[in-house]
């Protein structure tokens, strides 16, 4: 399939980041938040932040299962900022999770596409470059209830044009009012909707049109699932010309043609199904130059992103020719 006709702004080869500069953003999933944490200020923000900083980290990837910059006003969003720097860190993104604009529900979706604005402002005043959205939608109470929340089928996306026409609508609202504020918008793959795969996904970044809106491939969403998948080299190849950001994560992957059973874990990246060695070379050869956000389910999800930093910057020494 060809690539949209649209580019990214990402800089060239020649500004690309050096391996040890990169930004590599630590995903906050294992640390619990939410609306009253978000309220909560300094002093309720500094544990999480403290404990990713004596993981090595320079860069926090903001996810908003823990604290929503969108509902946070000039003064909480100064107050974030300062509280970070204190530790040495900075922000590399603003991941915002299961708020999908085109939910079923009209009045949640509208919700959810306010927020979405609101949270371009936040990222504008926080000076972070890149917003990163999806539309996959809460768990169901049968994921909730698995070992692991992809053993069973989310909500889906309907085969609906009309839906879709207004998926388009929506992000395309949102990337201008990103692109006006110098924010890019980070569409994230997602199994079960308009982004689930690497044709749909390069499809509606290229309907959407605007060169400050690209894809977050994150493959590792989809090798999880106990079903057939796409190849995920298939995959990077489709997007990786439009990728702005990249959340990545590894699983262990198995699969019995005898039984028909599937079996998939978390793993570290360089331990798991997917070859980031390979990965990084493709995203390198292909002029990747956003945020990286290292993201793991699972036992000290915080220390196997750390290992997994270290990880990312050895293979990018050696695909940056350093």
């Amino acid at each position: 399939m060809s690539a949209p006709t649209h580019t990214t702004t990402s800089p060239d080869h020649d500004t690309r980041p050096r391996a040890e500069d990169w930004p590599i953003g630590a995903a906050l999933l294992q640390f619990p938040g939410g609306a009253a944490l978000t309220q909560a200020g300094p002093p309720a923000w500094r544990p999480a932040l403290r404990e990713v900083a004596l993981a090595g980290f320079s860069h926090v990837d903001l996810t908003d299962s823990w604290v929503r910059p969108g509902d946070l006003d000039p003064a909480g969003l100064r107050a974030l900022t300062g509280a970070a720097a204190e530790l040495g860190l900075a922000f590399s993104a603003i991941s915002v999770t299961r708020q999908s604009v085109i939910d079923p529900d009209p009045d949640v979706a509208a919700a959810n596409l306010d927020y979405a604005l609101r949270s371009v402002d936040a990222a504008a005043a926080l000076g972070v470059g890149v917003l990163c959205l999806g539309l996959h939608r809460p768990l169901t109470s049968e994921q909730q209830q698995a070992q692991w929340f992809w053993h069973a089928r989310g909500a889906e996306d309907p085969d609906d044009e009309a839906v879709y026409a207004l998926a388009v609508e929506r992000f395309s609202a949102i990337g201008e009012r990103a692109a006006a504020a110098g924010v890019q918008i980070s569409l994230e793959m997602y199994e079960g909707t308009y982004l689930g795969t690497s044709a749909g996904a390069v499809r509606l970044a290229g309907d959407i049109g605007l060169a400050n809106v690209g894809l977050c491939p994150d493959i590792g969403n989809i090798v999880r699932l106990h079903r057939p998948v796409e190849d995920w080299r298939v995959m990077l190849e489709r997007m990786l010309p439009v990728t702005n950001y990249w959340q990545v994560k590894n699983y262990l992957r198995d699969h019995d043609p005898a039984t028909g059973a599937y079996f998939s874990a978390p793993a570290p990246l360089e331990s798991g199904f997917i070859d980031y060695r390979t990965a990084i070379g493709m995203a390198v050869e292909a002029g990747f130059s956003g945020p990286l956000c290292v993201e793991h389910y699972g036992g000290d999800g915080l220390s196997v992103a750390a290992s997994n930093r270290e990880y990312l910057r050895r293979v990018l020494r050696a695909k940056l020719g350093e």
